[in-house]
């Protein structure tokens, strides 16, 4: 089994919407062995649904957000084998709790699996408008098509 964290800001909008398209790719395909999760670096949303916004826009390529925003933690390092951030402030903030680099091989960014977008970082729509969720949900879709990529060819000897 692998197990992915997608971890942004609040874990409102992009984690959870990467935890969901993921899981949305994996129910269409063979890749039953990999569980999903997302994760915060803040605690400003705890137990909070994803954004309405971010939830419409998913809707719109017929994918449901679902989840509760929580907070990551270093136990999550444990945890998972796979955290994928979603910017490069996600990214620092992750790495800040593991200062002795044991976990620093399972943490990657987002925008290290696109194949179409040139995007280095997922931008955060928050403070935007329909058409920046819309645009972070195909960019999400690209990342986790290419991740899967990515764990295939790990997989293949």
């Amino acid at each position: 089994m692998t197990k992915l964290l997608f971890v942004c800001l609040g874990n409102i909008c992009r984690s959870p919407s990467a935890e969901n398209i993921m899981a949305h790719l994996i129910a269409q395909g063979q890749h039953s062995a990999i569980q999903c999760d997302s994760a915060g670096t803040s605690s400003y949303h705890i137990g909070s649904p994803p954004d309405r916004r971010m939830a419409a826009a998913a809707a719109e390529q017929g994918i449901t957000l679902r989840g509760r925003a929580r907070q990551f933690t270093r136990q999550d390092f444990e945890d998972f084998d796979w955290i994928l951030a979603m910017d490069d402030d996600n990214y620092r903030d992750i790495l800040r709790l593991d200062p002795d680099g044991q976990y620093h091989h399972k943490v990657r960014k987002m925008c290290d699996f696109c194949r179409r977008h040139p995007d280095t970082e997922v931008p955060d729509p928050y403070y935007g408008g329909a058409d920046g969720f819309r645009y972070v949900i195909d960019l999400l879709m690209d990342a986790c098509e290419g991740f899967l990529d990515f764990l295939e060819r790990q997989a293949t000897p």
